[in-house]
C-alpha cells in the first residue's frame, strides 16, 4: 500500500539546487498528515496492530512522538484511519469489467484479492478475524463496506434483473467463504497461491449450480453463463474433475440410485 504514496524522511522533501545541494521545504499539515497514514499503514500490513506503537510510527516517519499526536489522538485513530484507506483499496479490487466468461473474471478479481491479503497480511487479518485489541465500530464498519463492496460488484457480473435472495445468500455466503479460506491460507500456506485463486472461483461456480437446482429462474441465467464459458477456463476445468469422479468404482452407481426415486 505504501507504494505509490512519496516517501518522505525527516519531515521535509528535498528538491536538487545547482552545485548538488538539496533545498528542503517543510510538509504542509495534509502532506504530513498523508506521510504518517503511509507509514502507519505499511506497518500495520508487516506486525499485528498491538505489537506496533507511536514510537514505531514516529521513527519510520523520522518524527517525533508529540508531532504524530498533533495529527492523531492515539495510535487507535491512525490504526483506523488506515484500514479506511486499506478498505478502499480492497474494495477496489473487485470492480472489473463485465467481459468474457463469468468465471475468468472472477479468476481476475480474486487474484487481486489475494495480491492484497498477502501484502497486508498481520494488519489486515487481525481486524477481519475480529480478534485484534485494535477492533472498534470504526474498524468493523471498514470490514462492512469492503464486504458490500464486494457483494455489489459480484451482482453486478450476475446482471440478473432480479437477484433472488437465494442468489443474494449464495454471493453473501461466497464471500465470507473467500475470507475465511484466505486468511486460513495466510496463516498456513498450504496451498499455492494460483491453486487457491482457481479453488475459490470454482466454488462460487458450484454455489450458482446449487442454487440453480433449487430455482428454476436462476437455472435458466445458468445455461447462459455456462454457454460462455470455455473449456480451459475455471469452470470448463472444474466440469472436466467432476466428470473425472464418475471412473472412481462405486461413485456412479451410488449416484445413479439416489438420483432414481423408488417406485
Amino acid at each position: 500500500m505504501a507504494s505509490g504514496t512519496q516517501a518522505v524522511t525527516g519531515g521535509r522533501s528535498g528538491e536538487e539546487r545547482p552545485g548538488g545541494r538539496t533545498a528542503r521545504r517543510r510538509l504542509s499539515v495534509d502532506e504530513r498528515r498523508e506521510q504518517l497514514i503511509a507509514v502507519a499503514l505499511e506497518l500495520f500490513a508487516h506486525r499485528p496492530p498491538e505489537e506496533v506503537s507511536i514510537d514505531d510510527i514516529a521513527a519510520a516517519a523520522g518524527a517525533s512522538r508529540p508531532l504524530v499526536y498533533h495529527y492523531f489522538p492515539g495510535k487507535q485513530a491512525i490504526y483506523e484511519e488506515s484500514m479506511r484507506r486499506a478498505g478502499q483499496e480492497l474494495a477496489g479490487r473487485f470492480e472489473e469489467k463485465a467481459e468474457g466468461p463469468l468465471s475468468e473474471r472472477l479468476h481476475r478479481v480474486m487474484g487481486r484479492y489475494l495480491d492484497f491479503v498477502d501484502s497486508h497480511g498481520p494488519g489486515f487479518s487481525a481486524l477481519l478475524r475480529g480478534g485484534s485489541v485494535a477492533a472498534s465500530p470504526g474498524t468493523t464498519a471498514v470490514i462492512d463496506e469492503v464486504r458490500q463492496a464486494a457483494y455489489e460488484q459480484i451482482l453486478l457480473h450476475l446482471a440478473l434483473p432480479a437477484p433472488s435472495p437465494g442468489i443474494r445468500r449464495t454471493v453473501r455466503a461466497w464471500i465470507a467463504n473467500a475470507e475465511i479460506t484466505s486468511l486460513e491460507w495466510l496463516a498456513e500456506r498450504s496451498v499455492p497461491r494460483e491453486e487457491l485463486q482457481l479453488q475459490l472461483v470454482q466454488d462460487f461456480v458450484v454455489a450458482l449450480v446449487v442454487t440453480a437446482a433449487r430455482e428454476p429462474a436462476v437455472a435458466v441465467e445458468l445455461a447462459d453463463f455456462l454457454a460462455a464459458e470455455q473449456p480451459e477456463g475455471p469452470t470448463g476445468l472444474l466440469v472436466r474433475d467432476l466428470t473425472s469422479l464418475l471412473a472412481v468404482p462405486g461413485l456412479a452407481t451410488a449416484l445413479t440410485r439416489l438420483a432414481t426415486p423408488e417406485a
